[in-house]
């Protein structure tokens, strides 16, 4: 029995030993580690799950508006004088004498039409004329034989009576016949077109031998037109947040595309003095000087108003306010980092701009694209537009505001378009 199981000898009972207490060690250093494994990723996981937690925000500071804004409005060049010219009688046309292009003086002839049928009716006025006179002076005669006859008692007073009643009818249909031979005298006279001020032929519509009919737009046809171009009246609608600080007297530019880099001056002369209650905006007329005959009326052009105000406002874009059944608000972040919801004051709404009229000092950080459910204490972090921090975009915003530009022609020049679009980037990024 002893052959068959020997005993172990002291030695290999000290190496089992030893591999089971390695083996143990083992077991036990991967436990550990699992376990330590564990608690350090579940640590983590706690860590980006406080950081996700907090929400990501772009912001900015209002920036200071300028002075005085540019506001560009399209505009409506008309000359001060303009008059298309009808007959004021039908005929046929027998000579014009002047055409398209032609400068003319006040009182210079057009064109002469022959009115054979209403020199006939002169002529006519006046045989009338004559009868007529010729029964007044025998009703006049009448009636003063009649009148001695009564002092001698040889007539009735009755008589007499009807005698003068007599000659005041004649004298009356004198008087008639008179007035009637003038008014053909006078129609007779537009037989010749003249031009009722200096000025250039712009449209000349007839021609000899052709039949003239009388009357205006509605009857007739407009045979010359004529403009005076010296001076021009430029008209625009104003909007009606901007109708206050337009005043008459003050300078205004003309812009055309034809002639940049060389605006022309004008002045205010008039306004309506009331806003359209459909389109809500106030007519203005502007006087432009136009001595060589370079502007053309009619042509496409804007007018630019330098508007000033009592002192310079602050700017925020429009995706940086909270329309709440409160009020308006803007989301500020403070120095620990929380939000808080200030009310303000809106001024003039420039398009991708809005004037706040109160609630920001000017150094407040205003959250760009804030979200509908941000409330009062909210923890945020503030990052930056890809590229650009926060100051930059603050710094970009601010240098833009300086300065206004504008694609629309019935806004007021936005300031800071990249601007603008570099807080929408940085709000899209934070989302």
């Amino acid at each position: 029995m002893d052959s068959i199981h020997p005993t172990p000898s002291p030695a290999m009972s000290r190496r089992r030993k030893i591999w089971i207490a390695v083996a143990v060690l083992v077991v036990l250093a991967l436990a550990v580690q699992g376990i330590v494994a564990r608690h350090l990723t579940h640590s983590a996981l706690e860590r980006d799950a406080a950081v996700s937690s907090v929400q990501t925000v772009s912001v900015i500071t209002p920036m200071l508006a300028a002075a005085s804004q540019d506001l560009v409005l399209p505009a409506d060049m008309r000359a001060y004088a303009d008059a298309p010219i009808f007959a004021r009688v039908s005929g046929y046309l027998t000579k014009w004498y002047v055409d398209i292009g032609g400068h003319v003086k006040k009182g210079q002839l057009l064109a002469e039409v022959d009115t054979p049928e209403v020199h006939d009716q002169l002529r006519q006025a006046h045989a009338d004329e004559q009868t007529a006179q010729a029964n007044y002076l025998l009703a006049k005669s009448t009636a003063d034989r009649w009148d001695q006859m009564l002092k001698s008692h040889s007539v009735s007073q009755q008589e007499a009576e009807e005698k003068d009643s007599d000659m005041q009818a004649k004298q009356s249909a004198l008087n008639s016949a008179r007035a009637n031979a003038s008014r053909l005298t006078q129609l007779t006279s537009f037989g010749n077109l003249y031009a009722p001020f200096d000025g250039v032929v712009t449209a000349r519509n007839t021609d000899v031998g052709q039949l003239i009919d009388a009357g205006s737009a509605s009857a007739g046809r407009e045979l010359f037109h004529i403009q005076d171009a010296t001076t021009l009246r430029v008209y625009a609608n104003v909007p009606q947040a901007y109708a206050s600080q337009v005043k008459i007297g003050q300078t205004a530019e003309l812009i055309l595309n034809e002639q940049a880099g060389r605006p022309v001056t004008g002045v205010v002369v008039r306004t309506a003095g009331a806003v359209d209650p459909v389109a809500r905006t106030l007519l203005v007329e502007v006087e432009v000087k136009n001595p060589t005959g370079e502007l053309l009326p009619g042509s496409y052009a804007q007018i630019r108003f330098r508007l000033t105000s009592g002192q310079a406002g602050l700017l925020l874009p429009g995706n940086a306010l909270l329309f709440r059944p409160g009020g308006v608000r803007v989301a500020v972040v403070d120095a620990q980092q929380h939000v808080k919801l200030v009310p303000v004051k809106l001024g003039v709404d420039y398009g991708t701009r809005v004037a706040i009229a109160a609630g920001l000092s000017g150094q407040e950080r205003v959250i760009i694209n804030p979200p509908d459910a941000i409330v009062d204490g909210a923890t945020v972090r503030i990052v930056a537009a890809p590229g650009r921090a926060a100051s930059g975009v603050t710094a970009a915003s601010g240098a833009a505001g300086a300065s206004a530009a504008t694609a629309e022609p019935s806004a007021v020049l936005a300031p800071a378009s990249d601007a603008l679009a570099t807080s929408r980037a940085a709000s899209g990024a934070a989302s």
